[in-house]
């Protein structure tokens, strides 16, 4: 992992604040390969919207480059990037890739939610 103790706008756009998110190695592999076969940058943005059975839900897409007051985490080349109002909800957060007899899906190993849903998806603070 990558790390920069700078703001990303007072730097490169794609610099990082790793005490605030993290990617583990199995979701930046899995962000990799998805983008490796669609042909986008390998930059995965994680949003928080309103809803979900929980109260919030994360959100989930491909990002063809960070904005100015995102955060961005670099690990093994891959970028996750967090807007600045969803970094609230999720500072300190971990993402992974998980891979089970349920399915296969990106996990957010949130340290600030109260509580969660059964599928992992929503959560509440």
């Amino acid at each position: 992992m990558i790390a920069v103790a700078a703001p990303a706008s007072y730097l490169d756009p794609m610099a990082s604040l790793a005490s605030d998110i993290a990617l583990s190695p199995a979701a930046a592999a899995r962000v990799a390969a998805i983008a490796g076969k669609q042909g986008k940058p390998a930059i995965l943005r994680l949003a928080v919207d309103g809803g979900g059975c929980s109260g919030f839900q994360y959100r989930f897409g491909f990002a063809d480059a960070a904005e100015a007051d995102d955060t961005v985490v670099e690990t093994d080349g891959v970028r996750l990037v967090v807007d600045s109002v969803s970094l609230d909800l999720v500072r300190g957060c971990q993402v992974d890739y998980v891979e089970s007899l349920g399915g296969a899906a990106f996990r957010v190993e949130n340290p600030n939610a109260a509580s969660g849903c059964g599928c992992g998806s929503s959560f509440a603070i």
